[in-house]
């Protein structure tokens, strides 16, 4: 593929990906405010733009089998744990953005828990068996991602074990 061409799948597939989440959340607050059909119509348009998104990372040669997708999980997660929140927390501390600051710890707290599953994953798949999990806890205010029962009080945000969802 020629650069000019890859470079625009890139920023196309960024973007989609951007307004995939955007509308993901959009519709949740349309939903909380009791805008049903708004928020169905945030739903579906957000599945467009996954499907765009999808359909450039396939033609970028994105998309690999599990084993490889796995691997390339854990090399973003990696980047984020080594590189891009460390960096992003300090310009945020230096500039007294305290929300910025929270969001970033708060990120790169899971990115680091996340880094680990897709490595043990990873290497479950690579014996060709699936992986054994338990229910998937996820703190909905940090992002904290925990294998099996909720704790009681969140170890990164302290938010109480209601604000966990289960996956």
């Amino acid at each position: 593929m020629r650069k000019m061409t890859e470079q625009n799948l890139r920023d196309a597939f960024s973007g989609e990906s951007q307004a995939h989440m955007k509308y993901q959340i959009y519709s949740a607050v349309a939903e909380k405010e009791g805008y049903p059909e708004v928020a169905r119509l945030f739903k579906a348009i957000a599945y467009a733009e996954l499907v765009h998104a999808r359909n450039h990372l396939k033609e970028l040669g994105g998309i690999g089998d599990s084993v490889a997708n796995l691997q390339d999980a854990f090399n973003g997660e990696t980047f984020e744990i080594e590189e891009m929140y460390p960096a992003y927390k300090v310009v945020a501390e230096l500039q007294e953005e305290k929300g910025a600051v929270r969001s970033t710890h708060y990120a790169l707290e899971a990115e680091k828990i996340h880094a680990v599953m897709y490595d043990s994953a990873k290497k479950t798949v690579m014996e060709k068996k699936d992986i054994t999990i338990g229910t998937i806890q996820v703190c909905d205010v940090c992002g904290y991602t925990h294998d099996g029962d909720a704790p009681e009080k969140c170890p990164v945000c302290s938010a109480p074990k209601s604000k966990f969802l289960s996956f």
